[in-house]
Parts: structure tokens; sequence; C-alpha cells
């Protein structure tokens, strides 16, 4: 199909993104930008929160790590379900009994002020970067498919893109965002399982006929089983679990989806239930890069790691399957991107500005400073892709994934710290050991071959972070024990 009809179906999708925008952001307020009024439906929220979790990462990322990696990825996943439970059943009762609309608040109760905004700054800094890395890879696969052939710059192509976010999340916030992430989220399914069907169509396989050559082949392969390996079981279940809690528990732009459905009953099975489909969806991403590795080399076909699954898709998949592609692209960049918008405009708005405090502030006002730090993000978002375009990683997912083993980590050693003891550090410090902690872990990281041989620590440097956050506060807090200071509601 020619690039001119590609775009053409990508504007369109974008247009019916525009209306469910403008329907449901009618009337909305500051409190429906940030919290959608505390009134979002559980399974709403459920499924859309899939898209987001998944992002386009992993539609493009995912398929092709399993030529290389197998089906390990899945251990990170599994190790995901348990760490939903712990969100779930640990830190959901913990937001909902202190009602709070931002979760960051809970350090301000618990340490003290500068505690409240290292850890908004760790979540800004840490969601900034997560979200322009996914949004530069869908972006760059676009440009590869549709905008090069057109001679339309990146530059360009990435502007459009985030304005197009911009268009439809400036004035509904979470109101939006659960229903549009909604549809998108629906929209990437779709792809997924007609490439999927259509592939083994095309090998002239069964389902049980293709898993069973994988695994003769060594591409099925989900446990590692050597503990000095990157990909051992029990290292990437563990790490799979903390991800979990770091990068949705303690996720703003996560919990904040969260914490818009009315009852904590409901968000608890939100958490459960999406855990479950994301995990029946990512073993059907890494069966489908398993088909694609397979096809790959029957048409002589070189491409591999981000760059295989569109590479097939567009050399020697009809146009229809094309279109479907394109438009399920598109649906798994933006939940990734449109939300992280909206959390990090929410987060330095309540955070960092203190927002809701001023009370000599009109909504008008309030709404004014709201759109101008949300267009703030927006133009940051343009620079960090752009910014990204130089790197180009060969696999994103893993450069996530470490990335946040460093960003996320002093988030999840604070909380850690103050759900698990009653020492108090002083408050001051608290930005000095969460600057320290990443600082120490990279040297450790650089260091692994001279210090632990056979060794490699992986994904588990996002522990190594949280622990180190952890001896650090402890040092902070001798002789201090935390107050019974209960934190004033956000509603």
């Amino acid at each position: 199909m020619s690039p001119l009809a590609l775009l053409g179906f990508v504007l369109g999708y974008f247009l019916l993104l525009l209306a469910v925008a403008w329907r449901t952001s009618r009337r909305a307020d500051n409190e429906a930008f940030f919290n959608g009024g505390r009134r979002s439906h559980w399974a709403l929220v459920a499924f859309g929160m899939v898209g987001t979790s998944l992002s386009g990462v992993t539609f493009v990322s995912v398929p092709g790590t399993v030529a290389s990696g197998q089906f390990h990825y899945l251990q990170i996943v599994l190790g995901h379900v348990l760490g939903y439970g712990i969100v779930a059943f640990v830190l959901l009762p913990l937001y909902y009994r202190l009602g709070l609309t931002s979760i960051y608040r809970y350090l301000a109760e618990r340490f003290g002020a500068a505690s409240h905004r290292t850890g908004a700054a760790f979540f800004i800094v840490s969601r900034t970067l997560g979200a322009t890395a996914r949004l530069y890879l869908v972006v760059r696969v676009l440009q590869d498919l549709v905008l090069d052939a057109l001679g339309i710059p990146f530059w360009l192509s990435a502007a459009v893109v985030i304005l197009m976010i911009l268009l439809y999340t400036l004035e509904g916030g979470v109101r939006t965002i659960v229903f549009t992430d909604t549809l998108q989220t629906a929209g990437m399914l779709a792809g997924l399982l007609v490439c999927v069907v259509y592939l083994l169509w095309l090998t002239g396989q069964g389902p049980a006929e293709a898993l069973a050559r994988l695994q003769q082949q060594g591409l099925a392969t989900v446990f590692g089983h050597d503990p000095l390996s990157r990909e051992f079981w029990l290292k990437q279940v563990l790490a799979g679990v903390f991800i979990a809690v770091a990068m949705t528990g303690l996720d703003q732009e996560m919990m904040q989806k969260n914490i818009s459905v009315k009852t904590l009953g409901g968000a608890q099975k939100n958490m459960l239930v999406m855990s479950l489909v994301l995990l029946a969806v990512v073993a059907l991403f890494l069966y489908l890069g398993g088909l694609l590795a397979m096809f790959a080399p029957t048409v002589g076909l070189q491409a591999g790691g981000d760059r295989l699954f569109p590479a097939v898709v567009l050399g020697h998949l009809p146009g229809w399957v094309q279109v479907l592609f394109v438009i399920a692209l598109v649906s798994a960049l933006f939940p990734s991107a449109d939300g992280a918008l909206t959390a990090l405009t929410s987060s330095t708005c309540l955070d960092l500005l203190g927002l809701q405090q001023r009370a000599g502030w009109s909504e008008a006002r309030r709404t004014r400073v709201r759109k101008q730090v949300h267009l703030a993000f927006a133009a940051l978002f343009l620079l960090l892709v752009l910014g990204f375009r130089w790197l180009d990683d060969a696999s994103m997912v893993l450069l996530i994934l470490k990335l946040a083993g460093y960003t996320y980590g002093p988030l999840l050693g604070l909380f850690a710290f103050g759900l698990l003891s009653r020492r108090r550090p002083r408050d001051g410090w608290v930005p000095v050991v969460a600057l320290a902690a990443p600082a120490i872990s990279a040297l450790i990281d650089s260091q692994q071959a001279r210090w632990f041989g056979d060794y490699r620590i992986g994904l588990q440097l996002l522990l190594v972070n949280a622990a180190i956050t952890m001896g650090g506060l402890w040092l902070a807090s001798l002789g201090r024990l935390r107050p019974p200071a209960p934190l004033p509601r956000d509603r």
C-alpha cells in the first residue's frame, strides 16, 4: 500500500481520537484533569492500562528479542503479576486511605517536604525519559514505514505526533485518557491478533504446530537455569516483581488512573485483571516474535531487533495487514505518551507548584498554569525524542528497563523505608541520599566484571539501587522515630 494511503488512515484514526476527547472533556475542570473526578469504571481502566503498560516498545521491541533471547522476557512478566498483587493489596489501600491525588504526598507526611519534592522529581525524570524513549521508537518506525517515502523529515514527524497528543490531552486529562486508552488498547490487540493469524496462514502451520517448531529450534525457552547469567529465572522473576511495584505502584501516571476509580475494591480488581490480561498478551507477542524469527530467513530478510516486525510487515505482507499494523502501532504509541504527559503535568502542578494548596488562586488561574506546564512538557518531549534519534539503541525495551533501574530505585527505596521502618530520616538529607544511590549503583554496574567475575546483576540493579537508598535513609535517621502525624486528605 502507498505511504500516502497509510498516512490517510493514521489521520482518520487521529480524528476519531479527537472526537472521543471532545466528548469526554466537555465541562472538565482541574479535578477531572488530575483524577477523573474519581468516577472511572474499573473495567475501562484495567483494559486501558494494558495498552499503557505495553506501549509501542512491547509492540515492536519484544517480538524482536525472541531471535536472541527466546521467551526469557516472559520471566519478567511473571514477576510483574506478583508485583501487581503487592500494588493492589499494599499500596492501593494506603493511597485510598489517605485520599491522595498525587501519590508522592505520602512522602510529605512520612518524611517531610524535601522528601516529597524528591520523590516527585525522580518520578518526573523517570517518566520523562521512559515515555520519550517509547515515543521515539514508534515515531521512528512510522518514519521508516510511511513518512520517509513522503519526504517528511523526522523532526517534523515527531513534532506533529506530539501536537496530536497535546490536542486531545490538554483539556480532559485523566477523564479523557481512560476512554482513549481503551480505544487504543483495542486497536493494538486487534493488530497483534491479525498479524499472528496471517503469519500462521502464510507459513501453513497451526498454532500448536508452530509452537512445537519454535521449541525444536530453541526459540521458545522461557526459563534460564544458569545462576550466573542475567537470564537466570530467579533473577528475572524477582526483578519483574520490583519493576512492577516501582514502575506501576510508585508511578503517578499509572496510579492516577487507578485512584480515579471510585472504590478501593474496584481499583484492586482493575490491577488483578490487568495483570492476567497483560501476561496473556505478552505471551502472544513473544509467540509472534517466534513466528517472525522463523519466517524472516525463508524470504532472505536480515533485519533483527526492533526493525524485524516492521520489515516483515512492510516488505512481505499485503496492504490491508499493513494498514492494521500502522493503526495498531499508533494505538500502541499514544497510551504511553498521553498518560505520561498528563501525569507529568499533574505531578509538577500538585507536588512542585502546590497548585491545590494555593488558596488565593482562582480556578481560571490554576487552569492557566496547568496548561502552561502541559505545553512545556510537550516541548521537552520533542527535544528528547530528537535526542534519542542519535542514540538509536538496538533494543529500546532493554534500554528503558535499564534506565528504570537508576531512576526508580530511589523511589522504591523511599517508599519501602517508609512502609517497613518506623525511623524518620532528617528531611534535608533525603535528596542527597536519593542522588547518591544511583551514582553508587552506576559504579557497581560498571565494575561487575572486576568485582563479581562471571556473575551479572542484570535488571536487579533496581533492587541494588533501592537497597542503597534504604541504607542511606537509615544512616540519616539514627535516633529518630516516626511521629504520628496524619497527612491531610487531598480531596
